[in-house]
């Protein structure tokens, strides 16, 4: 019988040993001091300078290892710990030996920080370790000096001691500040809560043990802080602002605090200042957006503090109520003189409305909350629509909120859009159906008489009469029959003046819908419209900024961030990744000869062949120009060169038809490969771009990987 042995590889031999060496040189430090060396600088010799070189190699490598796992997010383990802190002890040891006991409080410093960085039984380890050492120097010279090592151990316990009690102190501070901070926050929210008109701002209301009203409290801020930041967030970007504020009436109406902002400055009031002064008073009185520019700045910006910076277009607009009354301002200023535009104040207008619509929404909860405490479902399912960030999970929580509430046996959430200038109705998503129901989500049908087009319509929930009077009514289409209800409301999806869809709900029981019922889903109706009309401006806004406008691919930034990350994994787990970079042959003489509109299509076209031939794993980009980008995990250099071979076969394949006959193009790729080529991304990338023009330099249409270009360059070389 043959037996089999594992040897390990070549690679792993040498990881070995570098490991060992940070070890190795400590040990020997160790040994050497045991031997009587480092007894002063008439003593040293090779040995002694060989010894402190390799240990300062030995703690750099071990400090240099503690700062690559930490960059990937892996463990730092024991032995990382005590590699480094025996070094260290090794070093200060050598420096106590050589110059004196006069340096000992250098061991006693190197102790305090090892103790206190690091974990307990790492600092406890190298306290051991430091007490061996000591006795070496103290005990092992010709002199023995029994008091001094006693002295000196004694000291190194109590600054171990002593970190511990210092951090006890540190943590019982600390808790003592979180409960504080904890206080401040409820009373934050209690004034916050007055300024939203969720409580009454004429009673003394006191949170002290009453904890399920804090936490409501809390809650119900929160989720307007939520929706105002959120707002805030896609005006900042959708206007280019440099300060984008909140600003709220307190509930006494006479002053005006920040509530929320986006801005570079730090002179921002943070504080109360007076509601009728300035431009932001104008606003107020007049409830009317202001609209005002000039290059000389201008004058009556109340909202910053002394000294702050100078504005030169400003754009303001009320938050108002239903009833006229002026609840705040919003606030967007451009440091340079760039007028905002009827369309800015429209978006303006519409977030401040979102604001208001938040807060009453709010409003309309604590009135639901407080007179009926059994309705705790209807206040999960707001969060949960809150907290959705995408239509579908929008769709998911609103159904099984509008389910769970009035027990319902069926729902449907439709949109509906405009195409070539008639409405078409999507069916969204169902529950309470049979799998041949199910099969109907995504489904789309044109405008009729069914009562989900005429909810979307007249704007108002129908029916309005006895579901026995219409058990032949269409609710969809006449396609799309659903049977055995005994109860139905259809509520239509309001974001401001825009309806976005409908919400169908149904039961079997025919006195499902009580009043307070129809109330409460109704409210969430208004919710689900203003998530679905967040959730919508999110994706937009994301993908104006991840993406290229004219491919569709990611961006360069994108890109980048992307990279990093794919990178890191392939650290961590020790796998490759490869980079590809492609440019156009010749695309400036397509511009030159065919036109601008004939070069974009053809990016187009070679954007879509490229996400056509990548695997779902790959990101691709447009990285500049011409040029694309692709990152492909665990794909080693053959993989890549598979990939892009097909790549650039498919684009050499293509045939563009323009104004001026068929149009045929290649590309030059090149290729580099983590680790193999390099372990940084701009490394990577560098070296593929330069096996790009090597591509380019020596006939394009090519792939061209690194070793490809280098063993091009020794040819060469030979050759000259």
């Amino acid at each position: 019988m043959t037996s089999l042995s594992v040897v390990p590889s070549p690679a792993k031999l040498v990881r070995a040993f570098f490991r060992a060496i940070p070890a190795a040189v400590a040990l020997a430090t160790f040994v050497h001091l045991a031997q009587g060396g480092f007894r002063g600088l008439h003593t040293l010799g090779w040995t002694e300078a060989a010894l402190v070189v390799g240990l300062l190699v030995g703690i750099g490598m071990a400090a240099w290892r503690r700062a690559m796992r930490s960059s990937v997010g892996a463990v730092i383990d024991l032995r990382d710990d005590l590699e480094l802190g025996g070094g260290l002890i090794s070093a200060a040891f050598i420096v106590v030996a050589i110059g004196g006991g006069e340096l000992f409080p250098i061991v006693y410093l190197l102790m305090a920080f090892l103790v206190a960085f690091l974990p307990r039984n790492a600092g406890m380890t190298l306290l051991g370790i430091a007490l061996v050492y000591d006795g070496l120097v103290t005990l092992g010279g010709p002199v023995v000096n029994v008091t001094g090592f006693l002295t000196h151990t004694l000291f190194l316990a109590l600054f171990a001691g002593l970190y511990h009690l210092v951090l006890s102190a540190r943590m019982a501070v600390a808790k003592r500040a979180e409960s504080d901070a904890v206080q401040k926050r409820i009373r934050e929210v209690e004034e916050r809560a007055r300024t939203f008109r969720l409580v009454s701002s004429g009673t003394q209301d006191s949170f002290s043990g009453m904890n399920s009203d804090e936490k409501w409290l809390v809650a119900s801020v929160k989720e307007i802080e939520g929706a105002v930041h959120a707002a805030l967030e896609i005006a900042e970007t959708g206007l280019r602002t440099d300060t984008c504020a909140a600003f709220l009436l307190t509930s006494d109406d006479r002053s005006l605090k920040l509530y929320d902002c986006r801005s570079a400055s730090e002179r921002v009031q943070r504080e109360k200042f007076n509601a009728g002064e300035g431009i932001i008073g104008g606003v107020l009185k007049r409830r009317a957006p202001v609209r005002m520019n000039s290059p000389q700045g201008l004058k009556g910006v109340t909202y910053y503090e002394g000294g702050g910076p100078t504005v030169q277009a400003l754009l303001a607009v009320p938050i108002l109520e239903g009833s006229g009354l002026v609840r705040g301002v919003l606030v967007a200023d451009k440091l340079k003189n760039e007028p905002f535009t009827d369309q800015d104040e429209k978006m303006l207008t519409t977030i401040a409305g979102e604001v208001l619509r938040s807060i009453e929404v709010e409003r309309v909860m604590s009135y639901i909350r407080k007179t009926r405490d059994e309705k705790d479902r209807f206040f999960r399912a707001i969060e949960e629509l809150n907290r959705a960030g995408s239509p579908d999970q929008v769709f998911v929580a609103v159904l099984e909120a509008t389910r769970q509430l009035a027990g319902l046996d069926f729902c449907a959430v439709t949109l509906v859009s405009e195409q070539e200038g008639k409405r078409v109705h999507r069916v969204m998503r169902m529950t309470g159906v049979t799998a041949q129901g199910k099969a109907l989500e995504g489904r789309t049908f044109q405008d009729n008489n069914g009562l989900v087009a005429n909810v979307v319509r007249y704007g108002a929930p129908l029916p309005g009469r006895d579901i026995k009077a219409m058990d032949r009514q269409v609710i969809f289409d006449e396609e799309t029959q659903v049977r055995g209800l005994g109860a139905l409301k259809i509520f239509p999806l309001v974001a401001g003046d825009r309806i976005l869809g409908t919400l169908v709900a149904g039961s079997r029981k025919k006195t499902a819908f009580e009043q307070d019922v129809l109330r409460m889903i109704e409210v969430i109706a208004i919710q689900a419209a203003q998530a679905v009309l967040r959730a919508q401006l999110y994706e937009q806004m994301e993908r104006m900024a991840t993406t290229d406008g004219l491919t569709g691919l990611l961006n360069h930034r994108t890109f980048q961030s992307r990279a990093d990350e794919i990178l890191a994994q392939a650290r961590r787990y020790n796998r490759k990744c490869s980079i590809m970079l492609t440019d156009v042959d010749h695309f400036k003489s397509v511009n030159d000869t065919y036109g601008h509109p004939t070069g974009d299509q053809v990016l187009k076209g070679v954007a879509r062949i490229i996400k056509t031939l990548a695997r779902d794993t790959d990101v691709v980009a447009r990285y500049g120009g011409e040029e694309f980008v692709m990152v492909m995990p665990e794909t080693d250099v053959q993989g890549a060169k598979i990939i892009a071979e097909r790549i650039r076969e498919a684009v050499m394949a293509e045939v563009f038809q323009t104004e001026m006959g068929p149009l045929r193009i290649t590309m030059s790729l090149g290729i580099a490969t983590f680790p193999d080529n390099a372990m940084e991304k701009q490394q990577m990338i560098d070296l593929a771009d330069q096996c790009l023009y090597h591509s380019k330099r020596n006939g394009r249409n090519q792939s061209v990987t690194v070793a490809q270009m280098q063993g091009g360059r020794k040819l060469q070389a030979v050759a000259e």
